[in-house]
């Protein structure tokens, strides 16, 4: 069963708003409203995994692109409350209109959304870049390098899509920070994560503790889930 849209989003909220305000005060930014993204049929894992990973990947993706100051995140109450607005369906999908309609209710130039599919190990990511204005589909990037789609470089599949949705925008692609100097969170750390942040959508905070915990044992640098420890407390 999929996650509801809307709780999709309360949930990347908590995560995002810490990094709104880091690109906030900066000059001739670009705002993008970053939505839920949907499996859309993975095998080889417990479907629990799936649900948290739809979580987990706009989250992460969505602190991948506030590394570049010329990106700012769309305030996080304004598109809860859009999508609310929307009344969207636990089986609803985000098309473009939709997402553009509430990107648009954000104050966003562009709203980002997405699908991905887990095939036993091969992952495929694809996400949409959004004109609000229009309600169409900018464009939409993949991993489509064929070394770029194993489940175990999952944050570094994450990566190379914010470094495409950032020039599909027509943004240089994270100035300032070295590619060499960048993190990469292994797959493990980041589906705990994924757990904690769905556990803690569910109000379960002693649950969300113990994944938070399990993905900083395995990523001791994991910012964000450090942040989610805080939070459950």
């Amino acid at each position: 069963m999929r996650s509801n849209p809307v709780q999709v989003l309360l949930a990347s909220a908590m995560v995002l708003g810490m990094w709104a305000g880091n690109v906030e005060a900066q000059s001739e930014s670009l705002t993008i409203a970053v939505l839920p993204f949907e499996d859309r049929g993975s095998y080889g894992q417990d479907k629990e995994v799936f649900r948290a990973l739809e979580l987990g990947i706009p989250s992460i993706l969505a602190a991948e692109l506030a590394k570049n100051p010329r990106i700012r995140l769309a305030d996080q109450s304004r598109l809860v409350k859009a999508i609310q607005g929307e009344e969207l369906g636990e089986d609803a999908r985000m098309d473009a209109a939709t997402a553009g309609r509430i990107g648009s209710q954000a104050g966003a130039r562009y709203a980002l959304t997405g699908t991905f599919a887990d095939f036993y190990g091969k992952f495929r990511v694809d996400a949409r870049l959004v004109d609000v204005s229009s309600g169409q589909i900018m464009k939409v990037v993949s991993n489509n390098d064929p070394k770029l789609q194993d489940r175990a470089d999952l944050h570094r599949i994450i990566q190379d899509l914010s470094r495409r949705v950032s020039a599909a925008a027509g943004l240089p692609v994270q100035p300032g920070t070295p590619q060499a100097r960048e993190r990469v969170i292994p797959t493990e750390a980041l589906t705990q994560y994924s757990f904690g942040l769905l556990s803690e959508n569910a109000g379960d905070n002693a649950k969300a503790r113990d994944h938070y915990q399990r993905a900083l044992t395995a990523f001791p640098d994991f910012a964000e889930a450090r942040e989610g420890m805080q939070r459950s407390r």
